[in-house]
């Protein structure tokens, strides 16, 4: 369960828990379709401009459908044990420290293919929103911290 500590205007935090426990998480869109193990936070975090989703698959295990997105491209970021992304007919190894941007036309699914869990977060968020660089977003104020 997630525990949303504190909130304002300006900024917002909740506590995931572990990752271990992840796969007590269940998504679930009707009675006939769950995904174990996936946790998203876009409306606890209350973010505007992106998904976020945690993700712990047990071994040997897929998801049983291909998609594509319409307007958001993803970014998969594994965090512990391995799997496999599909991407259109291409299977593309994914592990702890690995980061795979997938654009919205490209077919995709994911599975563990491996003896261990699997847990990876994936990020999603509108394709070409972004123009130049994100470093410029930002500007000095005078005030200094504590």
């Amino acid at each position: 369960m997630i525990k949303k500590e504190q909130i304002s205007s300006d900024y917002s935090k909740i506590e995931l828990g572990k990752l271990s426990n992840l796969v007590e998480n269940i998504f679930q869109t009707s009675p006939d379709f769950k995904i174990d193990g996936k946790k998203f936070i876009k409306d606890k975090l209350e973010l505007t401009s992106c998904e976020i989703s945690f993700n712990t698959m047990e071994s040997k295990t897929a998801i049983p459908f291909i998609h594509k997105n319409k307007e958001n491209e993803e970014v998969y970021i594994g965090i512990k044990g391995k799997g496999q992304l599909l991407l259109n007919d291409n299977y593309v190894d994914i592990e702890k420290g690995a980061i795979v941007r997938v654009a919205t036309d490209t077919e995709r699914t994911i599975r563990n293919n491996s003896k261990n869990s699997f847990t990876f977060i994936v990020i999603q968020a509108k394709e070409n929103a972004i123009e130049g660089n994100t470093t410029f977003d930002g500007y000095g104020i005078e005030k200094k911290p504590n």
